[in-house]
């Protein structure tokens, strides 16, 4: 006859006891709560930083403007280039670097699109080329400044980009005291533009690389 005593045996000795099925069954539910509470408090702080974020846009260019050494423009809205000019024709700065321009525009078109820039170009601005990204434009800005010995900047941008172009120029330009020009677009001056998806596509995107110039700068 077979020893069905012992084959029970074995059976219970391969199977874990309830006690250890229910710890680990309360360790992975510990864990998963811990995940889900870690991963909610990421959200609500990447939200909160937003808001935060949102803050620290300037609502309009400053009433009062001091003047600088230099005026730096960091291209991409028209509206950008228009504000420099005019800083520069009322003497806020000695000179106008124009940072990021696209190596296909030419001095010529530009006085074409722009009436003050042909009577200032051959004085006072500086065309460059180099920069690619806000990253780029501050490197370029810091070499311009260091060849002109200029220990001030007046800084224009879209309001929206200015939290992190002035990230990315004050650790570039080592001490050099930045003076911001917001430019407020118009998509920006509307009272709902945070009901544009496009608009807040945009806010959301300069957000995260507004965050990771943080970290750089850390």
């Amino acid at each position: 006859m077979l020893d069905m005593t012992g084959m029970s045996g074995d059976r219970d000795q391969g199977s874990p006891p309830a006690a250890e099925k229910a710890r680990a069954q309360r360790g992975r539910s510990l864990l998963s709560i811990f995940f889900w509470s870690l991963g909610g408090a990421l959200v609500a702080a990447f939200i909160a930083g937003f808001f935060v974020y949102l803050k620290e846009i300037p609502g309009d260019p400053p009433l009062s403007i001091r003047p600088a050494d230099g005026i730096v423009v960091l291209t991409g809205a028209p509206q950008r280039m228009t504000a420099a000019i005019d800083l520069l024709a009322t003497k806020r700065g000695k000179r106008l670097l124009v940072s990021g321009v696209n190596p296909a525009i030419t001095t010529e078109e530009l006085k074409k699109q722009i009436p003050d820039f042909a009577r200032l170009s051959e004085c006072c601005i500086d065309l460059g080329h180099e920069a690619q990204n806000t990253l780029g434009n501050a490197v370029e800005t810091a070499a311009w400044a260091k060849k002109h010995g200029f220990k001030s900047l007046l800084i224009v941008t879209s309001a929206w980009h200015m939290p992190r172009a002035l990230v990315e120029l004050e650790r570039e330009t080592d001490g050099i005291e930045l003076d911001p020009y917001p430019v407020v677009t118009e998509r920006m001056r509307e009272r709902t533009w945070w009901s544009n998806p496009q608009t807040m596509r945009l806010l959301v995107f300069e957000y995260l690389k507004y965050l990771a110039a943080l970290v750089r700068m850390a």
